[in-house]
C-alpha cells in the first residue's frame, strides 16, 4: 500500500508539471518560434537566406509608360494647352545581384548592386526603336535654372542654342530616352564647364549608366547581432545620412532596399524603403491583409497619402524643401533636383495619383488616376519579413519655368510637364521560398496547438486517475482497517467469553 501511495503521488507530480508545460506552451512558445526565424533569416554567408538575398530567385520587370507630346508645335507657336498621348507598356525584364560582398567585423555586409535589363518586346507595344516626342530635359533644365541668372547670361545661352540648334521637344526613339543619346549641350557642358562641375556623363538617358553594376557602395545589417536592425542600412557611399535635407530625421538612411524587412511585422509597424532615386526614404504603411496566389498570408504596405504632401497639409515634409528654394513643391509633388545635379526633376505617383486635380489637367489626355493602376504598394510576409510582392509605381516630371530672355522658350509656360511613368516589380516567389514560408506559417500554431492540447489532456488524464486511485485507495486502507478493527474487537470478546467461562464454578 505505501508503495503504491508513493507511486501515485509522483504520477500526481508528472501530470502537474505537464499541465505546467502546456501553460508554458501557450504562453513561450511563440518565442521560441522567433528565435528560430530570427536565426534562419539572418544574413550569415552560406545560409540558404544568404544566397537568396545576394542573387534573388526572381525576375522583376520594369514596364515604362512614355507620354508622347502630339502637338509640340501648337503648344509652342499658338500657346494651346500640350496633348499628351501615354504609349506603353515597354517591358524589361532584370537580373539583380549583390556583388563584391565583404563580411565586415561590426555585424554588417557592404556590396556593390548589379542591375541587368533586358528588353522584352513579347510583352511590349512594340520596339525600342518606337519613336517618340518628348520635352529637351537637358535644354530646359538649363533655361529653367538659368532663370534668376544674369541677364546677359541668359542671351549669350540662346545664342548658344541658335548656333547648335536646340529646340525645346526631341523625337528620339523609346531606347534613345532611356539609355542615352548623344545631347549637344552635354557635350559642350564637357568642354567648357569646370572639372569639379561636369556631369559624370556625355549622354542622356532616364535610365544611363544603370544597366550593370553600380558604383554606389551599400552596408547593411545582417541581423546576427540585432534582429530588429536585419536588412537595415548602415551606410550608403560611406555615409549614415543624406547630405540633402534640412534635418537629420529627413536624411536618415535607415530603410532597407525594399526585399526585406525586420521579421514579425505587426498592423502599427512602419516600414521604410530608401532608392537613390527616390533621394529619401520611403514610408510604408499597413493598409490590409492579402493573400499570395501560392497561398502565403501577407501584409500590404502603402506610402501614407501625406508623403507627397504640401508643407500646409503636412508640415512635418517642411524639411523636404530644398533649402534656398522660394516655394515647396505643390501636393502631390516630390522636389529630387538635388540628387539630379540640379535639374528639376519632380516625382509623383502615375496620373498625379494622390496629388492635385490641377497637375493632371495641365495637360490634355492624362486620364484620373485609379488605385488599382496607379498605387505604390509592396506585399510582405509578417513572420520572416520577406517582400512577396511588389509595384513600385512612380512619374517622372519636369519643372519648367518660362524665361523670357531665352527666345527658344520664351512660349513655354511655368509647368510641370510630365515624362513618363513606370511600373516595377514582382508578381512572386519561387515554390522553395513560398514553401519554406508557408511552413513557418501554418505548422508552428498546429503544434503550439497540438502540444497545448496534448499536454493539458495528458496532465489532467493523469492527475484525475492518479488521485481517483489514491482516494481509492485511501480507501481501501481505511476499510482494511475497519474489518481488523472488527475482527480484532470480535477475537477480544470471544477470548472474554472463554476467560468468562473457565473461570465459573463447577455446578454439581
Amino acid at each position: 500500500m505505501l508503495v503504491s501511495n508513493i507511486v501515485y503521488r509522483i504520477t500526481i507530480a508528472i501530470a502537474s508539471v505537464l499541465i505546467v508545460g502546456g501553460v508554458l506552451v501557450a504562453c513561450q512558445f511563440s518565442v521560441l518560434i522567433n528565435a528560430i526565424v530570427d536565426r534562419m533569416v539572418a544574413l550569415r554567408p552560406g545560409a540558404k537566406t544568404f544566397g537568396w538575398w545576394a542573387k534573388p530567385p526572381v525576375e522583376p520587370h520594369i514596364s515604362l509608360y512614355i507620354y508622347n507630346v502630339t502637338n509640340a508645335d501648337d503648344f509652342l507657336s499658338n500657346g494651346s494647352k500640350a496633348i499628351v498621348d501615354e504609349v506603353g507598356p515597354y517591358v524589361y525584364s532584370e537580373s539583380w545581384e549583390k556583388v563584391n560582398i565583404v563580411e565586415n567585423d561590426n555585424g554588417t555586409l557592404s556590396y556593390n548592386l548589379r542591375k541587368i535589363y533586358s528588353f522584352r518586346e513579347d510583352l511590349s507595344v512594340g520596339p525600342e526603336d518606337d519613336v517618340v516626342i518628348v520635352p529637351n530635359i537637358p535644354m530646359l533644365s538649363a533655361t529653367s535654372q538659368s532663370k534668376h541668372a544674369a541677364r546677359f547670361l541668359r542671351l549669350a545661352m540662346a545664342s548658344i542654342m541658335d548656333i547648335l540648334k536646340i529646340k525645346p521637344f526631341v523625337q528620339v526613339s523609346v531606347g534613345q530616352l532611356l539609355w542615352g543619346y548623344e545631347d549637344p549641350l552635354l557635350k559642350l557642358a564637357k568642354d567648357v564647364v569646370p572639372k569639379e562641375q561636369k556631369l559624370p556623363y556625355e549622354e542622356f538617358g532616364l535610365l544611363y549608366g544603370k544597366n550593370g553594376t553600380s558604383s554606389d557602395r551599400v552596408t547593411v545589417n545582417t541581423g546576427v547581432d540585432d534582429i530588429e536592425k536585419y536588412g537595415i542600412i548602415d551606410q550608403y557611399n560611406g555615409r549614415t545620412h543624406l547630405p540633402h535635407w534640412t534635418s537629420d530625421e529627413c536624411n536618415r538612411l535607415n530603410g532597407t532596399d525594399g526585399s526585406i524587412f525586420p521579421p514579425h511585422i505587426d498592423h502599427d509597424r512602419v516600414l521604410h524603403v530608401y532608392d537613390k532615386d527616390l533621394c529619401r526614404l520611403m514610408p510604408l504603411v499597413f493598409e490590409k491583409e492579402v493573400m499570395t496566389s501560392n497561398e502565403v498570408p501577407g501584409y500590404r504596405f502603402t506610402p501614407p497619402e501625406w508623403v507627397f504632401a504640401d508643407v500646409e497639409s503636412h508640415p512635418e515634409n517642411m524639411c523636404f524643401c530644398p533649402a534656398g528654394q522660394p516655394s515647396c513643391s505643390p501636393n502631390g509633388l516630390f522636389n529630387v533636383s538635388l540628387c539630379q545635379y540640379d535639374s528639376p526633376i519632380m516625382l509623383s505617383f502615375p496620373h498625379f495619383y494622390l496629388g492635385d486635380e490641377s497637375l493632371r489637367t495641365q495637360v490634355e489626355g492624362i486620364s484620373p488616376p485609379e488605385k488599382e493602376k496607379h498605387q505604390f504598394f509592396m506585399d510582405v510576409q509578417p513572420k520572416m519579413g520577406t517582400t512577396l510582392r511588389v509595384r513600385a509605381r512612380v512619374q517622372i516630371n519636369l519643372a519648367v519655368s518660362q524665361v523670357f530672355d531665352i527666345k527658344q522658350v520664351a512660349n513655354f509656360p511655368d509647368i510641370i510637364f510630365p515624362i513618363l511613368w513606370f511600373e516595377e516589380g514582382i508578381d512572386s516567389l519561387p515554390n522553395a521560398v513560398t514553401d519554406l514560408m508557408r511552413f513557418a506559417e501554418q505548422v508552428p500554431p498546429k503544434v503550439r496547438v497540438a502540444l497545448i492540447v496534448g499536454l493539458f489532456a495528458l496532465g489532467v488524464a493523469l492527475l484525475l486517475l492518479s488521485t481517483f486511485c489514491l482516494i481509492r485507495n485511501s480507501h481501501r486502507q481505511s476499510t482494511l482497517h475497519l474489518e481488523g478493527s472488527n475482527y480484532l474487537a470480535t477475537a477480544q470478546v470471544d477470548m472474554n467469553k472463554k476467560q468468562n467461562k473457565d473461570t465459573q464454578p463447577a455446578r454439581y
